[in-house]
């Protein structure tokens, strides 16, 4: 029995680590093993936001290398010069940045979540210690909607069935 709840604490972890599935996904797959919505969020959480330090502190190493490589140079520059030109363009975003990274990753919609956030915010040269706390705030508060969905979706299934 024990294996058994480690293996459900695996799977909803690597989930909540997973690009684009992340916390949205962790949670409701991690109920829908038995695990409580407590668990299913802690655990979602822990994995979701191991990822924000490395791409935050690391990509830009990555995308160097990458960038040797005529296909993905075109890519990385394209992206790289829009966001920064943005980023210069606009006094707003670059005062309201934790508010900014907050409320996009906090909004559990898809092509949102703390791997993007945390590109964005590596683009924004932010260091680690300006992003993590309102990416961290932001998976916290998606995980939050994706616990009363969930909860609200499990309620009304039980009252059908």
């Amino acid at each position: 029995m024990l294996n058994n709840i480690i293996v459900k604490y695996i799977i909803t972890f690597l989930l909540g680590m997973t690009p684009v599935i992340e916390i949205r996904g962790a949670i409701p797959v991690g109920v829908g093993l038995g695990l409580s919505y407590f668990e299913a969020f802690i655990v979602g959480f822990i994995g979701n936001i191991i990822p924000i330090y490395f791409i935050v502190k690391y990509i830009r190493p990555l995308f160097d290398f990458l960038g040797r490589f005529k296909i993905f140079k075109k890519i990385i520059d394209f992206a790289t010069n829009k966001a920064t030109k943005k980023i210069e363009e606009s006094e707003r975003l670059q005062n309201f940045t934790a508010l900014g990274l907050f409320l996009f990753v906090a909004i559990p919609i898809p092509g949102t979540g703390a791997w993007i956030g945390s590109l964005i915010a590596n683009f924004l040269n932010l260091p680690v210690k300006k992003a993590f706390l309102p990416l961290a705030l932001g998976v916290v508060t998606a995980g939050i909607i994706i616990l009363a969905a969930t909860g609200s979706v499990v309620t009304i299934f039980q009252h059908i069935v």
